[in-house]
């Protein structure tokens, strides 16, 4: 492995980084990262070819020029660079995981500290072990703020994370039944999502939490600062939806009514957060409300989209249990103007493990409970549960057949697992 303050030399000297060529500029520090289908080093000599200024590859065979640096491993050198880089960086790094609202959360925390600070947050959802070292390396010296999401789908994984971006502030946007299969069951789930309390509590950090979630005031004991948020009365920040007709709109005790571009009361959590934050970094009440009220979420993360007269939300970036049944519950009790028929469109969830077939039903028994125009459900485990609804392997004919549909007024709930890919639908 090179000495980490070479490497760093070299990063100080071309700090764009780099895993890959298709994604390549002039002067970037390439790292050839392997995976199950691929092995970069094959690619880091097209990646000098082609204007990078150093590559860092971990077989020697691949290093045929000084201008690759050989390591044991190309991921962990890129980890302990992102950890170096961290350990210059004397700001606030504030942390996000949780089963749900995650990159929400993040994105209206970005937004209200901008208002005051110099913040740089993860770029879409790279919250994973690749994905959070280059967050990590893309922030320079005026940045003020850090907002780094984390993912994960097994025990540890949290824990590894928190060891490259030592976190000094955090929030577990809460707990769900999402990666059952990898956790282990929600007890898992709890377990592997608090380990970044538990590193705050070693740190002696500060944690965000939501006090409507009995579950925190067991995860975060010990923890030197706990700030709290929720519908509940009692915390820093109290809140309360005044409706969801679709967006919604939030009542707080501290920065008064905020109308936000967001579908579904679920989304008040997010909001209260946001709000929790600002007032801690001090961000003028006024500055906050704005804040959250121009945020405007994209990327199939329930946006409400208008094709002539028929309304859609698509919130079809993912799905778990937890998430599926408060989407459908929030469709259910929302209004839409000039619509007069619901209709909804679920891809299977994955990752459940033994207990998928069961939260395939229950997501069944929770739309059977609901007068709705059309129900169609989409592939996985749905395939395997009798019951009265239109069923497709794959959303290509769940498209062929919406069109030869013509609704009008029609409200349209697509929802579904990555894996789905539901947005096709309304492609």
């Amino acid at each position: 492995m090179p000495d980490i303050t070479f490497l760093y030399k070299i990063y100080l000297d071309h700090p764009s980084v780099q895993t890959d060529t298709r994604k390549l500029h002039k002067g970037d520090l390439f790292f050839a990262l392997k995976g199950p289908n691929f092995n970069g080093n094959v690619f880091a000599e097209k990646a000098l070819n082609e204007g990078a200024a150093y590559a860092v590859v971990d077989e020697e065979k691949y290093k045929t020029t000084d201008r690759m640096i050989l390591a044991e491993d190309a991921l962990v050198a890129l980890q302990q660079l992102a950890r170096y880089h961290r350990d210059q960086l004397q700001i606030p790094f504030l942390a996000i995981t949780g089963s749900n609202g995650k990159t929400t959360t993040k994105e209206l925390i970005k937004s209200v500290l901008s208002g005051k600070y110099s913040t740089y947050a993860t770029e879409g959802n790279l919250n994973n072990h690749i994905g959070i070292p280059l967050t990590i390396l893309k922030i320079k010296r005026d940045i003020e703020m850090a907002v780094i999401e984390m993912g994960a789908n097994h025990q540890h994984e949290i824990e590894g994370y928190c060891k490259i971006a030592d976190p000094t502030h955090g929030i577990i946007t809460n707990v769900g039944k999402a990666h059952l299969e990898g956790f282990g069951g929600i007890e898992g789930v709890k377990k592997g999502k608090g380990e970044l309390f538990d590193h705050l509590r070693a740190r002696k950090g500060t944690a965000f939490a939501c006090n409507d979630f009995d579950y925190f005031l067991e995860m975060t004991h010990d923890i030197k600062e706990v700030i709290w948020y929720g519908t509940k009365n009692k915390g820093s920040i109290q809140g309360s939806i005044v409706r969801h007709d679709p967006f919604l709109q939030v009542q707080t005790n501290y920065a008064g009514t905020i109308d936000t571009q967001l579908i579904g009361g679920y989304n008040v959590y997010n909001v209260l957060a946001a709000v929790a934050v600002g007032k801690y970094y001090k961000v003028d009440k006024k500055d906050i409300v704005n804040a959250i009220q121009s945020y405007a979420p994209g990327n199939a993360r329930s946006q409400l989209i208008k094709k002539g007269d028929n309304y859609f939300v698509l919130d079809a970036y993912n799905a778990n249990p937890s998430s599926m049944k408060a989407a459908i519950e929030n469709f259910a009790n929302s209004t839409f103007e000039d619509s007069d028929k619901k209709i909804l469109m679920l891809g299977a969830m994955m990752e459940l493990g033994k207990e998928s077939v069961e939260e395939h039903q229950k997501v069944i028994d929770l739309i059977s409970q609901y007068p709705w125009e059309k129900v169609i459900l989409t592939g996985g485990d749905f395939s395997k549960i009798n019951h009265p609804y239109l069923y497709f392997p794959n959303a290509e004919p769940v498209r062929d057949w919406l069109t030869q549909q013509h609704y009008h007024h029609a409200a349209i709930l697509i929802k579904g697992s990555r894996l789905m890919q539901m947005e096709k639908v309304i492609c």
